[in-house]
């Protein structure tokens, strides 16, 4: 894809309104230095300078949206608790509407704090619960989408795993957004295997794309379009989820695009440096849905995909893409050819 065909469609993405549906959290960072091991027990003793948070989770979906639209809601699960608020402050500060989430006295809020010295992750803490809202809750995000589905031009659900969306839900908002002619995206979770019939596209990375498939995985080729066991993957999937495309990611390997009808389309890696693959995918289904939204073909969508992943697995922390980088990294890779 050329420049001047990029441009044209992110020239299109402020006026998109996307809405993102799933798992909420706080992502923290601990920033710090290894001077020496700690005398009681063989590990490093990290001197900590500063700290960081992040809207993670669905969230930083959200988050890497508002890079490129004016109007983002998400609806999750909130909690009242002191993570909760402050998670509550870095989405109104970001201009994230939570207007519609789910606000609960009892829920507490999920929280991934990354302890990073010399840059590189040295531990990583999760304070989560995992629990799905309540009959009275679902009615109230079924209730929401339905009335902001007419002003909304995609939704995407992140699956995390901790309990957000059921079958139920996602079925029932899956009608409703095919029903008014929609884009659907998933990014799914391979410990919590979801049914995501009818989706307009599903963003798995390979270990979740071969689990969700019931296939047993093993080495990826070196060469993924020679790849018999992916492309076997890629084409169950289509059937079993009856979806229009299946975006595999492939980590350093880049990604594989399966359509319906169509020959499975591969995008090499763009990716230079990997400092911290935290938020890849959530970038990956942003991205992509973004394309779809702004008019782009499915390969031109996932080719943005794949740039904006490079773009963030070369950041520390949960990233996010702006439109210079995107530009300058098509620029970049244009000059190479």
């Amino acid at each position: 894809m050329n420049l001047n065909r990029l441009k044209t469609l992110l020239d299109r993405s402020s006026s998109m309104r996307i809405l993102v549906i799933g798992d909420l959290m706080l992502d923290e960072f601990v920033w710090g230095k290894v001077g020496r091991i700690s005398p009681e027990a063989p590990v490093p003793v990290v001197e900590v300078t500063r700290e960081s948070f992040y809207p993670g989770g669905a969230a930083n979906v959200a988050r890497n949206l508002r890079e490129f639209v004016d109007y983002v809601a998400i609806i999750g699960l909130l909690g009242n608790d002191r993570s909760g608020q402050q998670l509550q402050e870095l989405l109104a500060e970001q201009k994230i509407d939570f207007s519609n989430a789910v606000k609960d006295e009892s829920f507490r809020t999920i929280v991934k704090t990354r302890i990073i010295a010399r840059h590189q992750q040295v531990v990583r803490v999760d304070r989560e619960q995992f629990t799905g809202p309540s009959a009275h809750q679902v009615q109230h995000v079924l209730a929401a989408v339905r009335n902001t589905i007419a002003q909304t031009d995609a939704i995407i659900f992140e699956d995390y795993g901790k309990g957000f969306l059921s079958a139920d839900m996602v079925s029932e908002i899956t009608d409703v957004a095919r029903s008014a002619g929609k884009i659907v995206a998933a990014d799914p979770n391979p410990e919590h295997l979801m049914d995501w019939h009818g989706a307009t596209v599903v963003t798995p990375n390979r270990a979740e794309a071969f689990l969700a498939a019931g296939i047993p995985g093993r080495d990826p080729d070196a060469v993924p379009p020679h790849d018999v066991d992916l492309r076997r993957v890629g084409e169950t999937l289509l059937k079993k989820w009856n979806t229009k495309y299946l975006l595999i990611t492939l980590g350093e390997h880049g990604m594989m695009l399966f359509q319906q009808i169509e020959e499975p389309h591969y995008i090499p890696t763009k990716a230079r440096q990997v400092f911290d693959v935290s938020g890849a995918g959530d970038t990956a289904v942003a991205l992509f849905t973004l394309g779809l939204v702004c008019g782009a073909t499915p390969i031109e969508a996932a080719e943005i995909a794949n740039h904006g992943s490079a773009i963030v697995v070369s950041k520390l922390g949960t990233a996010t893409v702006t439109r210079n980088e995107l530009i300058a990294s098509f620029r970049e890779d244009s000059d190479h050819d």
